[in-house]
Formats: structure tokens, C-alpha cells, sequence
């Protein structure tokens, strides 16, 4: 019951300077992080949800080549960080964080379940193969590592094998080689529908608008709670980062698991799903984030103008994504410049945006910011560099991974039962959820005792630990068994190794943006932060192209050369992130100077 003042009670100190809701906590935090903890781990339930399916549903439903799956991957991912650019920019100037948050939720929602729908309604292709310009039918008998691809010439049903040299044997019955195809004489393909294949594009365009408005303004409501110089805003965005797996780790299960015994439908029914509760709990609020993420309070309301020219743009998206599986591979010897000129639509935008936006937004802080301000951005700047070296090098957990899961590793665990391909995803988001509380106690301990590293340091840290990881599933792979198979703890460990890097500089990372960022372009630094994981993404499916091995029919056609394809770039990838941690490290001292006692 709430006490009334009467005219003979003593007067109540006036308190109307201080906001109620700043005194509540939630385990020593403001308690709206709570509610945007929820909203994040129910979005990221349906991304990494969807994400869990995608490579496979390329490779394995649609048919398409390695080549074609890692790049579209990659492009879609990179899209995906690179729209929120745009939506950070937008949400500064005109939406606010919130009405940009709910608007990019709905379209995400629209995008998966546009991809159920395509899975649903849609036919799985069918592979063929051209053999010296003849194109026959290919057959599939098994499934999963134990397929085996035929063709059938002159009445005679032959065995594809592939070889390590890129040739191809045909093998009949008895043993022998009835055919040898020398390299390039063997093309494999699949038919697949042109209206549902342009329905999957529409899918991935959808989400990849509708993320550009949600991601960077969620990160820049969580940076609103707290006041400059809070020190627990770096344990804050750990927390937050833990609804992110949190919400990534029963998706990275559920999803795979309705696919492989419902459909693929199912499976992005369920990511779509995910994604309207999330909407519903930032659009229900009951008041709880009043005050957060608001409009700004001049000029006039343009928000639907905003939302229409989003909708328009979608079809741009979509025609992006036809130009890059269509980009012609660069002419053998042509070079550097050659290797540009072949860069498909998405390329070059996504790497004139990153080489001419940095030194721009320098060049303004420069102008208009003062001489500290200045150096924290050149600071920000340099690390958001060296983040593209350490997303380009840990994101192949979508793509090569995977698809080396799915190659290359006996999913049995303990001989109890086996997981799916995409359920291997689920490690690196349970580590992350176990291992989050930890270090977040953990960096609050060493600041204590003025012994916490600082932010470069940690990124330094964090580029090492994906070379480690990837090195120890190198060494795994000296223990395949006889069908070219590594256990399946030995890419448990790379995940293991790879979550305690990104605890180093994730949430680290989005903390970082909102302490050093000139306060005014908070929300567009929160969206150069995403796009360098963009361009990283983008990258690193490129990166993956190198690890493609020849598929027909979505099967591999040799398992022991898909083994050292992967072991070979695998290794390639560990010696980069060492180096470039090393490097990273030693310029941690001049960089501390210019941050300015920013910890």
C-alpha cells in the first residue's frame, strides 16, 4: 500500500530528478538489459537456427557446386553485417534504435519463413553430369558418407571416383577403371527450379534487410544503460553476448533436428518462429524501455518513407546475390588487378565502402572532433582491422566446417548415437553460454587488481586462439580413421578453442565502438564495427572456395582428397592468425596511448 501526503504530514523530498527504473538491477545490471537479453537470444535463435541449415540446404538440396555454396554463403553473410551500416545511420538520424529494432525483426520473420515455404513447396534438384560435352543422368545410392554417385555408359553402370589430381575415373563393377576423364572433362550439375531458386534468394534478402535495421541498434540500446566511465559496461555486453548463444545454442540443435526428420521446412519454420517472439517482446514491451532507443526529438517523422525504400531495395539485394553465383572465376594469371575485375557486384561494393568509408570518417573526426577524440577513432579504426583478420579466419564455422563435418568427421558420440552436420555448430554457442559468466567474472576480478588486459591485447589473444584452433584439428586429422573420418572431439576442441577467442573480442569489440566512438556517431560506428565483420565474411568465403572439393550429386567423389584439401587450407588459415595475433600484440603499446585510459 502506498502512503498519501496529507496536509499534516511532512512534505516528501522531491525525488522527480531521479529515474525509478535506474535503481532497479538485474544480477547487478540495469534490469532492461534483461529485456533486450531476451530479444536478442530469441533473434539470434532463428539466424543461427537458419544459419545451421543453410550450406547443407545449398549443397545438398539445391546441388550446388562447393564453389557456388561457400561464395553465396559468404556474400550472404557478409550482406547480412554490411546492411547495418545503413540501418545504424538511419536509426541516428531518423527511426531511433527501437522503432528500428521492431521494423527489422518483422522483415527477418518474413524472410524465414519465405525459405520454409520454398523448402516446402519446392523439388530437391537432380544431379547430372557432362562427360566430354554428353551430359548423363548421375544416380545416388546412400546417403551421407556412405553415397556413391554412378553414371551409366553404353549400358554399363559405373562408379564416379574422383582423384586427387582432379580427374575422374569411371569404375565398373568388377574394379577396373572402364574410363579415365582427365581434368576438366567432367562438369557435375544439377537441375533445379528457376522460380524456387529465386525464392531462396528472396529469403536471404529479406533477412539480410531486416538485420541491417535490427543488429547494430539492439547493441546501441545496451550501450544506453549505462553512463560513461560505468565499468560494467564491458560485463554487461558479455551477458548480453551469452543471450546470443544462448539463443544460437537450442537452434543450432532444434533446427537440424526437425530437418533430418520432418524437412527442411520445418526446420526454417522453426528459425522463423524464433524471430516473431523476439519481435513480440520488443513491441510488448509494457513500458520497460521507455526512454531507450528513442527518435530523435527534431525534424520531421520520415519512417515510413524509410520502410518502403527498404522493401524497394530488397529486390537490389536479390539481384546482388544472382550476380555472384553467376561472376565468372578470374582468368589464370591475370593477377591482382585481374582478381578485381572478376570480383562479382557485391566485392567491389563491399570493399570500396570499407577503403573509402575508414579514412572518411577519419578525416571528419579530424575535422570537427578534438586531438584525444581524434586517437581514440584511430584506435577504433585500427582494431576494426584487424577484426576483419579475425572474422574472415574464425567464420568458417558456417561454411568449410560444416561441410567437413559433413565430409569428414564420425558424428558418433560416444557410440550412444551420431548428430547431424549442422548440429556441430552447436558447440562453439555451448561453450560460449559456459564459458561467458566465467570470463565476465573473470575480467572484472583483473580489473580489480589492475591487472586486466587491455582491448588490443585481448583482440591479440583472440586471433592467436583461432590458429590454435585450427591447428588442433590438424593434428586430429593424423588420427583419421580408415574412411578418412576425424572424431568428432577433435572439432569439439577447435570450437572450444575458437569460443574462448571470441569471448576475447566480441562482446569486447561492441563495447569498445560505444567507449570509443564520438558520442554523435555512435550508432554509424556501431555499423563500420559490423562492417568489417562484413567484409570479414565475405572474405572468408573466399577463403572457403579454396577448400571446395568435387561433388556430385552433393556427395564428394574421393573422402581421403576432401581430407587433405581441408587439412592443407586449415593449416594455411592457423599460420595467418598467429602471425597477425603476433603482430597485433606488439602494436597493443602504441594503441593504449591513443585510447586514453579506455579499458
Amino acid at each position: 500500500m502506498v502512503d498519501t501526503p496529507t496536509a499534516d504530514s511532512p512534505a516528501e523530498p522531491d525525488i522527480t530528478h531521479v529515474n525509478p527504473a535506474a535503481q532497479k538491477a538485474w544480477f547487478g545490471h540495469p534490469r532492461q538489459l534483461a529485456r533486450l537479453f531476451t530479444t536478442e537470444m530469441w533473434e539470434r535463435f532463428g539466424y543461427y537456427g537458419m544459419r545451421a541449415l543453410l550450406t547443407l540446404y545449398l549443397a545438398n538440396y539445391f546441388l550446388f557446386s562447393d564453389r557456388t555454396t561457400n561464395g553465396l554463403y559468404g556474400g550472404f553473410t557478409a550482406l547480412v553485417y554490411l546492411t547495418p551500416l545503413v540501418g545504424g545511420l538511419l536509426a541516428d538520424r531518423y527511426l531511433g534504435s527501437k522503432r528500428s529494432v521492431k521494423f527489422g525483426a518483422i522483415i527477418m520473420s518474413l524472410g524465414y519463413f519465405t525459405l520454409s515455404l520454398g523448402a516446402g513447396l519446392g523439388q530437391q534438384a537432380t544431379p547430372y553430369a557432362v562427360i566430354d560435352g554428353t551430359r548423363y543422368e548421375v544416380t545416388v545410392e546412400g546417403s551421407g558418407k556412405q553415397a556413391q554417385q554412378y553414371v551409366t555408359l553404353a549400358g554399363d553402370k559405373l562408379a564416379i571416383k574422383g582423384k586427387e589430381d582432379g580427374s575422374v575415373d569411371l569404375v565398373a563393377t568388377d574394379g577396373h577403371v572402364a574410363k579415365a576423364i582427365p581434368k576438366g572433362g567432367f562438369e557435375p550439375g544439377g537441375d533445379r527450379s528457376f522460380l524456387f531458386t529465386m525464392v531462396l534468394l528472396a529469403g536471404l534478402s529479406l533477412i539480410t534487410m531486416g538485420n541491417g535495421f535490427f543488429k547494430p541498434n539492439i547493441s546501441t540500446m545496451v550501450g544506453e544503460l549505462y553512463e560513461q566511465g560505468d565499468r560494467r559496461r564491458d560485463a554487461g555486453f558479455t551477458i548480453f553476448y551469452m543471450g546470443i548463444n544462448l539463443g544460437s545454442l537450442f537452434s543450432q540443435l532444434l533446427c537440424p533436428w526437425l530437418q533430418e526428420h520432418v524437412g527442411w521446412w520445418a526446420g526454417f519454420g522453426l528459425a522463423a518462429l524464433g524471430m516473431l517472439f523476439s519481435w513480440s517482446l520488443i513491441q510488448f514491451d509494457g513500458g520497460r524501455l521507455d526512454g531507450y532507443g528513442e527518435p530523435p526529438k527534431d525534424g520531421p517523422d520520415r519512417s515510413m518513407i524509410i520502410y518502403i525504400c527498404a522493401l524497394v531495395a530488397v529486390p537490389v539485394i536479390l539481384f546482388l546475390f544472382t550476380n555472384l553465383m553467376n561472376a565468372p572465376e578470374p582468368v589464370e594469371g591475370s593477377g591482382f588487378v585481374g582478381y578485381l575485375i572478376a570480383l562479382p557486384l557485391m566485392g567491389k561494393l563491399l570493399f570500396g565502402t570499407f577503403l573509402i568509408g575508414i579514412p572518411a570518417i577519419l578525416v571528419w573526426s579530424w575535422r570537427v572532433g578534438t586531438r584525444t577524440e581524434l586517437q581514440m577513432m584511430l584506435a577504433a579504426m585500427v582494431l576494426i582491422v584487424f577484426n576483419v583478420a579475425f572474422w574472415t579466419l574464425f567464420e568458417q564455422a558456417g561454411s568449410s566446417l560444416t561441410l567437413f563435418a559433413d565430409r569428414n568427421t564420425n558424428l558418433s558420440v560416444f557410440g550412444w548415437f551420431s548428430i547431424t552436420p549442422g548440429q556441430t555448430q552447436f558447440f562453439n554457442a555451448f561453450f560460449i553460454v559456459v564459458l561467458a559468466p566465467i570470463m565476465s567474472v573473470m575480467w572484472t576480478w583483473l580489473a580489480s587488481k589492475g591487472l586486466e588486459p587491455t582491448i588490443p591485447v585481448k583482440f591479440s589473444f583472440a586471433l592467436v586462439g583461432v590458429g590454435l584452433g585450427f591447428l588442433l584439428l590438424v593434428w586430429g586429422s593424423n588420427y583419421a580413421d580408415s574412411s578418412f573420418q576425424v572424431g568428432i572431439w577433435w572439432l569439439a576442441g577447435l570450437y572450444l578453442i575458437h569460443s574462448i577467442a571470441e569471448l576475447c573480442i566480441s562482446p569486447v569489440g561492441l563495447s569498445m565502438i560505444t567507449k570509443l566512438s564520438i558520442a554523435r556517431i555512435v550508432g554509424m560506428m556501431m555499423g563500420v564495427w559490423f562492417l568489417s565483420i562484413s567484409c570479414a565474411q565475405y572474405v572468408a568465403g573466399v577463403v572457403a572456395q579454396f577448400a571446395s572439393v568435387e561433388t556430385v550429386g552433393g556427395q564428394v567423389t574421393n573422402l581421403e582428397v576432401s581430407l587433405h584439401t581441408y587439412v592443407g587450407v586449415f593449416t594455411n588459415i592457423a599460420i595467418v592468425a598467429i602471425i597477425a595475433g603476433g603482430v597485433l600484440f606488439l602494436l597493443s603499446f602504441p594503441l593504449k596511448k591513443w585510447m586514453h585510459g579506455v579499458k
